[in-house]
């Protein structure tokens, strides 16, 4: 819909609610009548033909989304789920939900922050914006504010373990290596959500590598592996809690293996450079990031 196209059906509502008004013959209201019915049908299939679309827009961004995996190679969770219903509220605050999911799929995390601020200005209460803001906040690298949004969905949800978990992750990047540890093993104790009991083993790997604690490190990330072995960067991290704790064989093969798993995923292509470096006689970076 172009901002032309739409200025002129604006103009056409101008001009029928001057004629109406204007009317006083019968058959001059009979004839705006006729006027009102087809402007009402064109407005009503427009829409229909822009939901169609909208649909369509939407099936592009799971497809997106398949195709581009973690192709920024980013550990933090991977936001899935399923797409907020939108649903007739008097407050239209399910709408600006739907969009902030939608934006936050796209990766416009700036675009979906905004929409799901105007969703909780219209519903201060709804845990599910709320949340949806924390992960936006948190995979724009607003750690700040994403630990105080995540808070307070904690605060009304304790039990809610992804939002746990994804405080495991910020307070992981922000070095709060103790409160990390506490998030994540009571996430683990819970044990109410599969993907949050999964990403909960492997941020606890990483803290331990982190802080240098290789054994842990390799006990959490093997368990990670069991849990999910499609998580390839958990094969990445492995191999360096290895490597790291003088177990260079074993690095090599698990990297290997991370390879064999996935050639086509960035953490595959990355373990497979890890074993061209190994074998070049190259040295393991200290980051993970390097």
């Amino acid at each position: 819909m172009t901002e032309s196209w739409l200025a002129e059906l604006r103009a056409r509502y101008g001009d029928i609610e001057r004629r109406l008004e204007q009317a006083v013959a019968q058959a001059e209201r009979e004839a705006v009548k006729r006027e009102i019915i087809a402007y009402f049908k064109e407005v009503d299939g427009a829409l229909s033909d822009l939901t169609g679309l909208k649909e369509n827009i939407r099936t592009l961004v799971e497809r997106y989304k398949q195709l581009s995996g973690t192709a920024d190679g980013a550990q933090a969770p991977q936001f899935t789920g399923a797409r907020p219903a939108v649903h007739a509220d008097h407050l239209g605050a399910s709408t600006y939900i739907e969009k902030g999911w939608s934006l936050i799929s796209l990766g416009d995390h700036t675009g979906a922050i905004q929409a799901l601020n105007k969703a909780l200005s219209l519903a201060p209460d709804d845990t599910q914006a709320r949340s949806l803001l924390g992960w936006a906040q948190m995979l724009n690298e607003d750690y700040d504010d994403a630990l105080a949004t995540f808070s307070k969905v904690l605060t009304k949800e304790p039990a809610n373990s992804l939002a746990r978990i994804n405080v495991g992750y910020i307070c992981l990047k922000k070095g709060i290596f103790g409160e990390s540890i506490e998030h994540l093993s009571k996430a683990i104790r819970l044990a109410n959500d599969r993907k949050a009991t999964l990403y909960a083993h492997f941020y606890l790997g990483l803290v331990y590598l982190e802080r240098e604690m290789y054994q842990d490190a390799q006990s959490f990330l093997s368990k990670t592996l069991e849990l999910g072995p499609n998580l390839v960067e958990a094969y990445f991290e492995l191999g360096r809690a290895q490597w790291f704790a003088g177990e260079r064989e074993a690095a090599r093969e698990t990297w290997a293996d991370g390879f064999k798993a996935n050639k086509f995923n960035p953490w595959g292509k990355r373990c497979q450079e890890m074993v061209e470096l190994v074998d070049s006689g190259g040295e393991i970076p200290r980051s993970s990031s390097s």
